[in-house]
């Protein structure tokens, strides 16, 4: 089995997000996907099937767990799959995933859009541990409900409120709060949720928003770039600034640059991604 890593939303090698792909020929057991996801020790580890009728059936696995959703990853996919010619430049790549089918196709540019779900909030109580774990003030607090629960965007979620939570999303003041952030990743671990989605409207022009995405308890404590939260970004941004398209930056240490558009109840996530090492599994 080859196992490819791959830079997502960059150009460039050390940059953007790392992701590991495997292109099955046979079927792995889900031991195995997460055995060898954390042999990768990457944020996700990208495992496809092609199927007869040209469908891929995809998953995700941190480190330490399987994913619901990945972008980053789902852009690693589509990188190899072109790259490996075993997808035609103007063919759509149809995922099949515990988020529903997701396409991908390559734009002229050479880019790659995919069309991800949009993903709403609802105004949450933010717990004492976050605030502190961040080390300050918030403009804002937001829950994305679990489950097949819809935000309503009535009323504000707090710890009484009987709706499971997957994430976190939090507006800061400014870009220069956001990037000068130093979480204590012991306490933001301790909250029951998958993760937290810092964002700041962006001080530079070419950019509409940034955002930061910190999920200890499933193995990451900062993702560089992270498609799913921009999912959640989008819809958010959309209501505060009046528009629809947007460029997206992820300040982390390596940081990447996300195209991103809201279209009804999808997002159309676009970015490049390059090829940095190519590996053959070990028998």
């Amino acid at each position: 089995m080859k196992i490819y890593q791959v830079n997502a939303f960059s150009e460039q090698p050390f940059a953007g997000n790392p992701a590991a792909v495997c292109v099955l020929n046979a079927e792995l057991t889900d031991d195995n996907m997460q055995q060898i996801a954390a042999e990768m020790n990457l944020s996700e580890t990208a495992f496809i099937r092609i199927r007869e009728d040209r469908t891929c059936h995809l998953r995700w696995f941190t480190p330490v767990t399987e994913v619901k959703l990945c972008g980053h990853a789902t852009l690693a996919s589509a990188h190899i799959l072109y790259e490996l010619r075993l997808f035609a430049p103007d063919e759509t790549i149809r995922f099949d995933t515990l988020s529903g089918e997701l396409t991908v196709k390559q734009l002229v540019d050479g880019k790659l859009e995919m069309d991800f779900p949009a993903i709403s909030n609802q105004l949450a109580d933010i717990p004492e541990n976050v605030v502190q774990a961040l080390g300050t003030k918030v403009v804002f607090c937001g829950a994305v409900p679990g489950g097949n629960q819809e935000a309503s965007l009535q009323g504000t979620l707090t710890s009484d409120t009987n709706i499971p939570i997957t994430d976190y999303l939090i507006e800061v003041a400014d870009e220069a709060t956001l990037r000068q952030l130093r979480p204590n990743f012991s306490l933001l671990s301790q909250e029951n949720v998958q993760g937290f989605i810092v964002t700041a409207p962006a001080s530079q022009g070419k950019y509409d928003f940034v955002s930061r995405y910190f999920a200890p308890s499933i193995g990451i404590n900062e993702d560089p770039v992270t498609g799913f939260a921009h999912c959640v970004l989008a819809p958010y941004w959309a209501l505060k600034l009046g528009k629809t398209t947007f460029t997206a930056f992820q300040a982390s240490a390596w940081g990447g640059e996300l195209g991103v558009s809201l279209h009804g109840d999808r997002v159309h996530l676009t970015g490049k991604a390059i090829t940095i090492l190519t590996g053959e599994a070990g028998k």
